[in-house]
């Protein structure tokens, strides 16, 4: 059995370092699809999303697939819902997860987010051909982005390890001027013993590309020639592959409590950011959480993520580094768990934060109702 998960970890970074060759030699682009990075659930948040080493509900989709196999019912549904910028932006998920193999903890997930703004006014036909204005022109679209996500996680026979792997489909929409579908694939392998847990994440391993096409008619494309706009042109956008590690460790604290503790390093290689570790090669954005765990009924979380260096308003050349802590707590009423998370709070340019809430409802078998 070790020799078997070795071999999974082994064709795991062989095909992680396949797509970063791959990387190298194409044209990617720095933060594309980087909604799909922001990751849901209210617990996630308030660890300041150091949760791929501990994820065990449906919300793995996004933070590690192989924690579906951590899975106990044989049925989730959850839900989640985020604002930012008074309410402009809004950032949905909804996923559902079903046990298909109980005696080899088998689970599978289709998931779906959506981050969107709007009511956007459409100015395009502001003027009519004789130069005068005509609110009654006036539309309005909405620009918004899905993520479709097909999961499939399971352990490794009667060991500690489990695997999983995501197959996602996305849909980018600027009202109707815009349109991009793309497809690309996450895979991660998962660890828990007693005290220690694992996590390792590679995140869009074979390159996931989104195809731009864009629909202007021929009065349309002249107004924004006219007014200095280019006309875009059909193109394919690529994003490159990215990596999460993750190391865990749970403390018990008398019978029914324990507190959580995790560490995440998020690896990207598409050129220099602006996170805490940078190199000409790799950044690496670190993320801590805990959590306090009582009875496990009600959750107390904290952690620090999207630590980034930002340059200095007064002083040329001087790098500040900016740290946004994060806070949540979670409430289990049997079967259903509410989580909220106040996230973004910390920054000292931005005092804009966000409220975050999910819901998880688990679902007995007939024979256990």
């Amino acid at each position: 059995m070790k020799i078997q998960v070795r071999s999974r970890l082994v064709l795991l970074l062989l095909a992680f370092l396949f797509a970063i060759g791959a990387y190298s030699q194409g044209d990617f682009r720095k933060y594309s699809n980087d909604f799909l990075s922001i990751g849901v659930g209210g617990r996630a948040h308030g660890m300041g999303g150091a949760v791929s080493a501990t994820t065990s509900d449906v919300f793995s989709t996004q933070w590690n697939p192989a924690g579906l196999a951590m899975g106990s019912t044989p049925l989730q549904v959850s839900a989640m819902h985020a604002e930012w910028f008074a309410g402009v932006v809004n950032y949905d998920f909804i996923g559902v997860a079903k046990a298909l193999n109980p005696q080899k903890r088998a689970y599978g997930a289709i998931s779906v987010v959506r981050m969107g703004i709007d009511n956007i006014p459409n100015t395009i036909n502001l003027f009519d051909p004789d130069g005068s204005i005509n609110y009654d022109n006036i539309s309005s679209f909405s620009a918004a982005d899905y993520g479709i996500f097909f999961t499939y996680g399971r352990a490794l026979g009667q060991s500690k390890w489990n695997i999983g792997s995501s197959v996602k489909v996305i849909n980018r929409r600027i009202g109707p001027f815009a349109t991009a579908w793309g497809f690309g694939i996450d895979v991660g392998l998962m660890k828990h013993g007693e005290r220690w847990r694992f996590g390792i994440m590679g995140r869009d391993i074979t390159t996931t590309f989104n195809a731009w096409s864009f629909n202007f008619s021929e009065d349309e494309q002249r107004i924004l020639q006219e007014t200095g706009n280019l006309v875009p042109k059909s193109s394919t956008e690529l994003t490159a592959p990215s990596l999460i590690t993750a190391l865990g460790y749970k403390a018990p604290m008398g019978e029914k409590n324990s507190l959580l503790f995790e560490m995440d390093l998020n690896w990207t290689f598409d050129g220099e950011r602006n996170t805490l570790i940078t190199t000409s090669v790799t950044s690496i954005d670190p993320r801590i959480g805990g959590e306090y765990s009582f009875n496990d009924r009600v959750f107390i979380r904290a952690g620090i993520g999207n630590i980034q260096k930002v340059n200095d308003d007064l002083i040329v050349g001087k790098q500040n580094t900016l740290v946004r802590p994060h806070f949540g707590i979670g409430l289990g009423l049997g079967r259903l768990r509410i989580d909220y998370a106040l996230t973004n709070v910390g920054d000292t340019e931005n005092t804009s934060f966000s409220h975050i809430f999910s819901l998880l409802l688990d679902f007995k078998d007939k024979e256990e109702q």
